[in-house]
């Protein structure tokens, strides 16, 4: 009679001994906290949950408060509850694996965290600005969004750089209560597959903001769709295919299809991306009933939350407004100033600029408003900035910045909560460091 629970103790004993843990290493700089993991899925979960299982906990915490504040009626055992009823059977065997290697990892070092706790925490996103909407906030035929209008970016190649080659700036918009958690860089070298490096707010198996260089030289980035509205439950997370596409994508064409293939309309974002080895650069704009690509060698493409194609703004972002005094379409009119003003010369140094950019085109001003490529409001704004060009690709590196890019300190909500006030995470402002190499 005492046999299995012995039996089960010892089986836990040997799936939570700590891994190898050679190769793996933490280091910090720059206001990141860098994790260069490597192995098989499992082992690269439970390395990254044995070296950052406070900040996973934390990062957990503060979701978990944000979330509730932001859905009333909805809390975080919900989003355990829903995102294993509705995202865990899409997820692919390797990325349950790492998932729950992060949750071994966590327990490894006292945290008493499973793997619903993380997979909730990859999949907050999208149950809560995607599905919530349409399946559980929905009290009458009309259907409000709640996705997040977050990030600016670009990508140019051809004659609109120095050397002719890809060059891609993007910088990151949430709130600042978790935006500033979002301060991990992961370098992955994974069994199978590509060696892949990107931002993420740990315990995250995929980037999230999103950001990623692999070594085959292609690098991915986004800028999401506002006022979309679309959600298929039986469809892959965009966690799941952010991470493949940067983790298996060779070139833009695969990258493209593993984002495109199983879509669940979760995240829906426009895709930038670049391919160091071509020259080539494309624009995926992924909505769930529509589907717009381009690419070239000559030109350039910018996202800052807008949707472009008539057909997906009129199907699938109903509210979407391309007018005056759109802080998206001000912030399209800035990308194309820089970007047409300075063709022929932009490389790492000018994007720099332009991703610390904190003229308001709307008034005219240097106030760094919502209408700014780098724009901040109390509580909210842009939180880091990654930069990279051929030659530091050719090295599996980038730029990147911690801190609001402009090197401003933030202006706290005033309608935070005391517990909030009291758990504020760190946001000071460092300066362009060099990731990966």
């Amino acid at each position: 009679m005492f046999l299995a629970p012995f039996l089960a103790i010892l089986s836990f004993q040997l799936q939570a001994d700590p891994r190898s843990l050679a190769k793996a290493s933490r280091e910090e700089k720059g206001g990141w906290i860098v994790l260069h993991l490597d192995g098989k899925p499992y082992d690269i979960g439970y390395e990254q949950g044995t070296l950052a299982a406070s900040e996973i906990s934390d990062a957990m915490t503060s979701v978990a408060m944000s979330f509730a504040a932001e859905h009333a009626g909805y809390d975080w055992q919900w989003l355990r509850n829903t995102a294993e009823t509705v995202s865990w059977p899409q997820v692919e065997d390797q990325y349950k694996q790492e998932i729950e290697g992060i949750a071994d990892g966590m327990r490894a070092k006292g945290f008493s965290r499973d793997w619903k706790d993380v997979l909730a925490l990859n999949d907050h996103i999208e149950l809560g600005d995607y599905y919530l909407p349409l399946y559980g906030k929905k009290t009458s035929g009309r259907v409000v969004s709640e996705a997040p209008s977050a990030c600016s970016a670009f990508v140019a190649t051809g004659s609109e750089t120095a050397d002719g080659k890809p060059v891609v700036g993007q910088n990151f918009w949430w709130d600042y209560f978790t935006g500033f958690r979002w301060r991990f860089m992961l370098d992955i070298r994974p069994l199978q597959g590509h060696r892949v490096v990107f931002d993420t707010l740990p315990g995250m198996i995929h980037s999230g903001t999103d950001w990623a260089l692999n070594d085959s030289g292609i690098l991915i980035t986004e800028t999401t769709i506002s006022d979309f509205v679309g959600y298929k439950p039986d469809g892959i997370p965009e966690f799941v295919r952010m991470r493949k596409a940067a983790q298996y994508g060779s070139s833009l064409d695969e990258a493209k299809q593993i984002l495109m293939d199983g879509n669940n309309g979760g995240y829906a974002n426009t895709w930038l991306m670049a391919d160091y080895k071509s020259g080539e650069i494309g624009k995926l704009e992924l909505g769930l009933k529509n589907v717009i690509y381009h690419h070239t060698n000559d030109g350039y493409y910018v996202g800052s939350n807008f949707p472009e194609d008539p057909k997906l703004m009129a199907e699938e972002t109903p509210d979407y407004r391309p007018t005056a005094d759109n802080n998206c379409e001000m912030r399209r009119k800035r990308w194309t100033a820089h970007l047409e003003g300075d063709k022929g010369k932009v490389n790492a140094d000018y994007a720099k600029t332009y991703v610390e950019d904190d003229f308001d085109e709307m008034d005219g001003k240097l106030d760094g408003q919502g209408s700014a490529l780098c724009g901040r409001y109390p509580g909210a704004g842009a939180c880091n900035a990654k930069v990279c060009d051929a030659k530091l690709a050719a090295n599996m590196e980038f730029f990147a910045r911690f801190g609001i890019p402009d090197g401003s300190m933030p202006e706290w909500s005033p309608f935070m909560t005391a517990s909030e006030k009291s758990d504020l995470p760190e946001a000071k402002p460092h300066g362009w460091i060099v990731i990966g190499g």
